[in-house]
């Protein structure tokens, strides 16, 4: 089993590799990071889109740390880029029952001694991961909540991450309940993990790995005042409100009511 995981590693590297190269994905990063130190060594430009003199600041160690230390805590960790409250606990039952799954398995496949903890670890990690993966496809999935596409619509290349994540929490959770062994739920959780990690390359797993780098970026140009050259202003901003464009909108409040997030979208 050792191999077999090791071969699993590989495939999530080559794989996720793979994709940022295809997708362009760090190009684009790295390049938005070079650019924004670009700007902040020119300093100061004049700006079509407002008053942002003085905008720009050069970011200490100390800053850089406590950003990184934010987007762990928030954009990672606790998935705050979800406004909504069901749908963020959703992505934090299957991510961290993901990890605590996969670390319990790692670790009791590479020699350490099976304890009550780990067990206990092991299986709080699939119960999380089917919960979340379930609750994802029947509650939250996009083109049935929104485009009225029945559940059972399978295109593989974009359900091919969750339908292999739901397949391997219910084939490991079979597998311990039926005790074990090398029998008919063994091979199951072979041909589900092959899906999941072999599938890289045409799911959504890579994200998994940029989408931290992303969040942490776009704290970076916000704090820095590069921005990628996007204005600083609110709408209660004096300029803002003096604005030609912004007449009709000079005296409304800042809270103008909840828009399009009123119903949901559910006009099919």
């Amino acid at each position: 089993m050792q191999m077999y995981v090791v071969i699993m590693i590989a495939l999530v590297v080559v794989m996720t590799v793979l994709d940022l190269l295809h997708k362009k994905s760090a190009t684009y990063f790295f390049n938005a990071a070079a650019k924004a130190e670009k700007d902040l060594a020119a300093g100061d430009a004049p700006c079509s889109l407002g008053k942002e003199e003085g905008r720009l600041k050069a970011l200490s160690a100390g800053d850089k740390v406590n950003i990184l230390a934010s987007t762990i805590a928030v954009d990672v960790a606790t998935a705050g880029e979800f406004s909504n409250g069901l749908r963020r606990l959703v992505h934090i039952l299957t991510m961290w029952g993901f990890i605590l799954f996969n670390s319990a398995t790692a670790i009791i496949i590479f020699g350490a001694q099976e304890t009550q903890i780990l067990a206990q670890v092991w299986n709080i990690g699939a119960i999380m991961l089917f919960i979340g993966t379930f609750w994802y496809w029947f509650g939250f999935k996009v083109d049935t909540q929104a485009e009225g596409h029945s559940w059972t619509r399978i295109v593989i290349k974009r359900d091919m991450f969750s339908l292999s994540l739901m397949a391997t929490s219910v084939t490991v959770l079979g597998w311990n309940i039926y005790g074990g062994g090398t029998g008919i739920w063994f091979i199951l959780v072979l041909f589900a993990t092959v899906s999941l990690f072999g599938g890289v390359y045409w799911s959504k797993f890579s994200h998994m790995f940029f989408k931290p780098a992303a969040a942490y970026n776009k704290r970076i140009i916000k704090a820095n005042g590069t921005n990628e050259n996007l204005p600083h202003e609110t709408r209660d901003d004096v300029w803002q409100q003096n604005r030609h464009s912004m007449e009709l909108l000079k005296d409304a409040p800042m809270n103008m009511g909840l828009g399009i997030k009123r119903e949901a979208p559910k006009h099919y």
